[in-house]
């Protein structure tokens, strides 16, 4: 096994980022629980035992709601969210693959402005999301990863704000990701999630089960990774509930962009990515840029 990195990493880090507080778009809040696009290189790779700390860094930019209500033609959300991540991945086998567990804190700021006539920003802790079970298995050049990640209401909400960093939802997340990397460097990767979501109390509106992954191809040199990635985003189930007045929404979105990775003797990674939005329906239409940053402890 080659993953001796903290960039082999188990499954997508997450951001519990609701854009928006209004229902006429796909998913309450226009975004889901999972922060797509936020990982790429060796996804599907579960790193040697040990424990490991990431930061991911994003910066979110849309000026662009794909939707066909007016109520968005005048529209803008900036969101800014450092996510720490720690994995511990242990010795103990199960089914054949190494088990691990990891947990998140999330912190973001989010800026909603001109929706309407009204603008807001808010920033604080988001949704608690964990993983007591995450199994990784390795074959040649093939790598494998499984697991169910759990998003907690704990992050702050409330029902009456546009800018919410909280989702005040349940989301159960099974998932699984892959990684092909061979001798020559070259790498594909895919963790493919799919979201089923619980009911928000607060505003009697059910957001749609969504279906999406990230991804990226890929090339080595030594130290250095570059490749091209990013996600597809689908809506499979409608949105529901007495909240859900305006019918059974369901968006989609597409985004790609170049990527790249460093890592050191040492273990330290450094991985950018940006990311262009298309193909977009019932969501905000933007730009994001990552950077993450991995070491083992």
């Amino acid at each position: 096994m080659r993953a001796t990195h903290p960039r082999y990493l188990m499954t997508a880090a997450a951001c519990s980022l609701a854009l928006l507080g209004q229902t006429a778009q796909a998913s309450e809040g226009g975004g889901g629980a999972y922060a797509n696009g936020s990982e790429g290189f060796m996804t599907g790779a579960l790193p040697p035992p040990g424990t490991y700390l990431v930061s991911y860094n994003m910066l979110y930019t849309a000026d662009d709601f794909a939707n066909a209500n007016p109520v968005f033609d005048d529209f803008k959300v900036e969101t800014k969210a450092t996510i720490l991540r720690a994995i511990h991945v242990t010795e103990k086998k199960i089914l054949g693959g190494n088990w691990a567990m990891h947990a998140f804190l999330v912190y973001a700021d989010v800026d909603v402005k001109n929706l309407g006539g009204a603008s807001q920003n808010h920033g604080g802790m988001g949704d608690f999301i964990f993983n007591p079970l995450a199994i990784g298995w390795h074959y040649g050049n093939w790598h494998w990863v499984a697991g169910v990640d759990v998003y907690l209401p704990t992050g702050r909400y409330d029902k009456d704000d546009l800018a919410n960093v909280g989702r005040n939802y349940v989301t159960l997340e099974p998932l699984f990701g892959f990684t092909y990397r061979n001798p020559a460097g070259y790498e594909f990767s895919m963790k493919t999630m799919f979201d089923h979501n619980y009911e928000n109390e607060d505003t009697d509106y059910r957001s749609g089960n969504e279906l999406h992954a990230d991804f990226v191809a890929a090339k080595h040199f030594g130290n250095w990774a570059v490749g091209v990635g990013g996600y597809v985003y689908k809506q499979v189930g409608g949105d529901s509930g007495e909240g859900a007045s305006l019918g059974d929404f369901k968006g989609r979105a597409t985004a790609l962009g170049p990527q790249f990775s460093y890592s050191t003797a040492s273990g330290l990674n450094i991985a950018g990515r940006y990311q262009h939005e298309f193909d977009v329906l019932n969501r905000p239409e933007g730009d994001k840029l990552w950077l993450n940053i991995a070491i083992p402890l």
